[in-house]
């Protein structure tokens, strides 16, 4: 459960920070905002759930001696 719960902030920190490059481009070149944002879109996506499961993955024990 917290995989999912990390991954869904991490989405939603990923799509606010497109919006606002893609908005950014938008204002300085129209025509290539759609294809920025939707790259960013994606590939938060994909680092967002490979950054989930770093950051939730059982951490070993300590062997005792």
């Amino acid at each position: 459960m917290s995989l999912l719960v990390v991954y869904v902030a991490l989405i939603i920190v990923g799509d606010v920070i497109s919006y606002f490059v893609g908005l950014a481009v938008e204002r300085a070149v129209p025509g290539a905002s759609l294809p920025v944002f939707l790259a960013m879109y994606f590939g938060s996506l994909w680092i967002a759930w490979i950054l989930a499961v770093r950051f939730t993955a059982p951490r070993p024990q300590a062997q005792p001696q």
